[in-house]
């Protein structure tokens, strides 16, 4: 893979993962003094050259400037939002065909309308279940439903695993 097409992870002030970014924006970050290259790890990083300069990009840097962070908000609970989380995949059977909307507690047994509650199904697996209980159906959930998180802690999260299984 050429140099260009390298990623760098980028730090907040505080040294929370926020993004991955494109090694050319991370070389004007750096020119610029909005950041500063990060050495914790025994990796290097990348000899860049132009006709006039020479610099080194870390595969990790952190932000010297704040960032006047984006409010965000949990999304609603609506059919493209739980689709997007579910992976436009039914939470029964894996189907992508005919999806609906399923509450996992049926609202006529008092369910609510929330993320916790509210999973992508089939037509058939929906149908299948019917207004009972996953436990009455004898059905079984392929993952947890839960609501989404915001992107720099989910990709945080994912940061940590990763060093984590590089580290054994």
């Amino acid at each position: 893979m050429q140099v260009l097409e390298q990623s760098v992870v980028v730090f907040s002030q505080n040294y929370l993962p926020l993004c991955r970014i494109n090694i050319k924006r991370a070389i004007v970050l750096l020119l610029t003094d909005k950041a500063q290259p990060l050495g914790f790890t025994t990796e290097g990083g990348w000899r860049v050259h132009s006709p006039s300069l020479v610099i080194d990009v870390p595969k990790h840097i952190r932000l010297t400037i704040t960032s006047n962070e984006r409010m965000w908000k949990v999304p609603p609970v609506n059919r493209r939002e739980v689709l997007r989380r579910d992976h436009h995949t039914c939470q029964y059977c894996g189907s992508g065909k005919h999806l609906t909307l399923d509450h996992v507690m049926p609202r006529s047994r008092g369910g609510s309308h929330t993320w916790d509650n509210v999973v992508t199904a089939c037509e058939k697996c929906n149908s299948r279940k019917g207004d009972r209980t996953l436990f009455e159906a004898g059905m079984q959930l392929r993952t947890k439903p839960k609501a989404p998180i915001h992107p720099a802690i989910s990709f945080a999260e994912q940061f940590w695993i990763d060093m984590q299984g590089s580290l054994e």
